[in-house]
């Protein structure tokens, strides 16, 4: 499963930058997004949700604050995942809101628990 973690941290201390390790860890095919830093977690990172193609994302796993994630919309809108996870901090009612009634599952909840307990 190709992952996207946006807001992408090189900063180990962060639970960006262990979401992207763990996902690794359980075999999952990870995209950092971060427009800032050329790696993350020993992968390259991509400038922008925008520089993926359609489709080729199954997650996207939010690690911003609502008001930096806004002008993201219209590229998560176009990449259509098929879930957005939105991690403590990064909710954003109204934006997952419009990504629900596009069809996209949006999801409240931490990327790290998730996976550790089997519900990723």
């Amino acid at each position: 499963m190709v992952v996207a973690v946006l807001g992408a941290s090189p900063k180990a201390e962060r639970f960006s930058h262990r979401a992207a390790v763990m996902l690794q860890d359980f075999g999952h095919r990870v995209v950092p997004v971060n427009p800032y830093h050329p790696s993350v977690a020993g992968l390259n990172c991509v400038p922008s949700l925008s520089a993926l193609d359609e489709g080729s994302v199954d997650t996207v796993t939010v690690y911003m604050r609502e008001a930096l994630l806004a002008p993201h919309a219209s590229e998560l809108l176009a990449l259509m995942p098929r879930r957005i996870i939105f991690n403590p901090g990064s909710e954003a009612p109204a934006l997952a809101k419009t990504l629900r009634e596009a069809g996209i599952e949006c999801v409240d909840a931490c990327t790290l628990v998730m996976l550790r307990s089997g519900t990723f």
